[in-house]
This record gives structure tokens, C-alpha cells and sequence, in this order.
């Protein structure tokens, strides 16, 4: 496959469940790229490309192709990839409805590589320049972010029991089951990557009282729309 030159390279979007029903990317440009880890489907408008991980069915977190994700990206000479991921949080405050970019994070369960066969590698570092520059774009935007902290990748599709949490609790900030798979493979094809954490709920065990599923889903469905903001930005000016 031929690479678009360097001018023209675009920068990823990786996005997903609640983005499925967003009217955002209704009129992008559908593509379905093959890759030798698996069929990717994207969209595309202008230089930014759109990748639901979960794909249309959806695909539960610990069954997503990871790998065919990233490959993809690569084919498709991405230079920078931004991400967006659900988490739980670990710290009361760190509130529902809040943001996060996180600049480090633990995987030590199991995590996907594109080197099975071979001795290869990497000192696995979140993008810094990348980070500050999503973090400056949602302070333009008047959006409150936290910049730092650590995420921490369960392997899914079960929530975390409460005891797992108490474990967990003092060595980060937010839970998901995604970003850390993501980050390892775009470091090891050298592509800058950061995420934008977006806290839809405590994880088990946090509050005496847990939010309702009602409340989950609202604060899913605020986040959604402040996140749109930041995509339609990403869009129409790019980011450096």
C-alpha cells in the first residue's frame, strides 16, 4: 500500500462504544482497510481518520483486534493517534464527568505485541509533546482536564471486584480495558500516541453507595457530547 506523503499524513481517532450512535461521523468517508492481523473499517474526513475499536457489532474489550487496529493505522501512515477511553475511577477526586490524560500506566496481566517471534524491545513511554498539546486544546476549549496520572488495564469483560479495586487503588488513578493495549503497539511502530480518559463512573467499591447503571449512562452521555467538541477541533485545525 502506498503511504500519503508526510504533508498529508493524518492523525487517528480511536474511539469507542459511546461513539457509535454519535451523528459526528454519519457523513465521513467509510474505508475498510486489510491488514495481514485483520479487516479494519475507518472513516475519514479531511487529514483525521475515525476507528471504532469495538467495530459495529460491538466486540467486547478483551475480544478486540487490537493488533488489526494498529496495523492498520500504520498502513495508513498515521502520525499521531489520539485516543478516547472510558475509565473508572480510583480517587474520589476524580469525579464522574471529569478528564484525564494520563502519562503512564500498568498492564502487567497480558498485553498484545507485534513481536511474538522475536526479541525485540521498547521502554514504553507516552507521547509528552502529544499529551501536552491535547491537554492545551481542551483548556482552550474551557474543558477541565487532569494532566498526569496512571491508568491501570484490567483484562474484562467483568468489572473489578471490590477487592482486586483495593489493591489496585493505590498504584493509580483511572481502570479501563483498552488504552494500555493500544499505547504498547503504536510505541512499538513509533507512533506518537496519548489518551484522553474520560471518568464515567467509580470503580466497585470507591463509593459506600455505587451510581446507578441510569447514572453511568447519563455521565457517558455528557461526557460524548464535550468530547465532540474536541474531535470537531481536531478536525478543522489538527493538532501539533
Amino acid at each position: 500500500m502506498k503511504h500519503k506523503s508526510p504533508v498529508n499524513q493524518p492523525i487517528a481517532i480511536i474511539g469507542g462504544t459511546s461513539f457509535m450512535e454519535s451523528p459526528l461521523f454519519s457523513s465521513w468517508n467509510v474505508r475498510r482497510i486489510k491488514t495481514v492481523h485483520g479487516l479494519v473499517e475507518i472513516r475519514e474526513e479531511k487529514d483525521v481518520i475515525f476507528l471504532q475499536r469495538h467495530t459495529a457489532r460491538p466486540v467486547p474489550p478483551h475480544m478486540i483486534n487490537h493488533k488489526a487496529n494498529i496495523r492498520a493505522l500504520k498502513d495508513l501512515a498515521v502520525r499521531k493517534v489520539v485516543a478516547i477511553n472510558s475509565v473508572g475511577s480510583l480517587r474520589i477526586s476524580l469525579k464522574p464527568g471529569m478528564f484525564i490524560i494520563p502519562d503512564d500506566f500498568i498492564a502487567i496481566w497480558k498485553i498484545p505485541t507485534f513481536f511474538d517471534r522475536e526479541m525485540h524491545f521498547i521502554v514504553p513511554t507516552m507521547d509528552q509533546d502529544l499529551r501536552i498539546s491535547l491537554a492545551n486544546l481542551l483548556r482552550e476549549h474551557r474543558i477541565k482536564v487532569r494532566s498526569g496520572g496512571v491508568y491501570i488495564e484490567t483484562l474484562g469483560p467483568r468489572l473489578e471486584t471490590k477487592a482486586e479495586i483495593a489493591l489496585l487503588k493505590p498504584y493509580g488513578h483511572v481502570v479501563g480495558m483498552t488504552m494500555a493495549s493500544e499505547a504498547t503497539l503504536c510505541m512499538e511502530y513509533g507512533i506518537p500516541y496519548a489518551s484522553l480518559c474520560c471518568v464515567d463512573n467509580y470503580c466497585n467499591g470507591i463509593l459506600r453507595v455505587p451510581l446507578t447503571m441510569e447514572q453511568i449512562r447519563e455521565n457517558v452521555r455528557k461526557n460524548v457530547k464535550t468530547i465532540e467538541i474536541v474531535i470537531e477541533s481536531l478536525v478543522t485545525r489538527g493538532i501539533s
